[in-house]
């Protein structure tokens, strides 16, 4: 890729650090979209284990781009975000990644419909660790900052992205553990 494609695509990326999500982190201060992906795609790398047939790599591209469309949206809360906003930033993004030199192009635009179709076990996992994330970040910040919804979306949000898989339903369950202690002992205090 010429270098100044390069910096082009990645002076878009680098909006990711700029926007940023609903939640706040274990320090008070509101997370970005690009330290979501980041994390997400930690989780990818830490699953190698426990998805031996699964190409993990692919699943850590998947968590890499999977919010890029936010750079041009920004980010919507789930509990917010309407089905035109979803195809509105996958318009967006397609058009964007369709821009690329070949064979980039092709290969990310191949890999967005992957995502979007949640056909492979490849891309149900990435969409499950998404979810995941999410929940996890939430419990990991001050529950001050939760709004009243969030109490019961904390323990629904990414059980049906777990489905699929007993080792994710665990996590999930293990996750759900945290939160009710989380909330518990935040009622005890008030």
């Amino acid at each position: 890729m010429e270098a100044k494609k390069l910096l082009e695509i990645l002076s878009v990326a680098e909006q990711l650090k700029c926007r940023t999500r609903h939640c706040d982190t274990s320090s008070g201060r509101r997370e970005s979209v690009a330290e979501h992906s980041w994390r997400v795609a930690l989780m990818a790398m830490l699953m190698e284990d426990e998805f031996p047939d699964l190409d993990i790599d692919k699943v850590i591209r998947m968590c890499l781009i999977h919010d890029l469309g936010e750079a041009f949206t920004g980010d919507i809360p789930a509990f917010l975000k309407k089905s035109e906003d979803g195809e509105k930033e996958e318009a967006i993004l397609e058009r964007w990644v369709g821009d690329f030199p070949a064979p980039y192009n092709e290969e990310w635009l191949a890999l967005l419909r992957e995502m979007d179709s949640l056909e492979t076990p490849e891309a149900k996992l990435y969409k499950a660790l998404d979810n995941l994330e999410a929940v996890i970040q939430h419990d990991e910040s001050d529950i001050a900052s939760w709004l009243p919804l969030e109490y019961e979306l904390q323990l629904t949000y990414g059980r049906d992205k777990v489905a699929f898989s007993p080792y994710l339903q665990g996590l999930k369950a293990e996750i759900d553990d945290w939160t009710r202690r989380k909330i518990a002992e935040s009622q005890r205090e008030n």
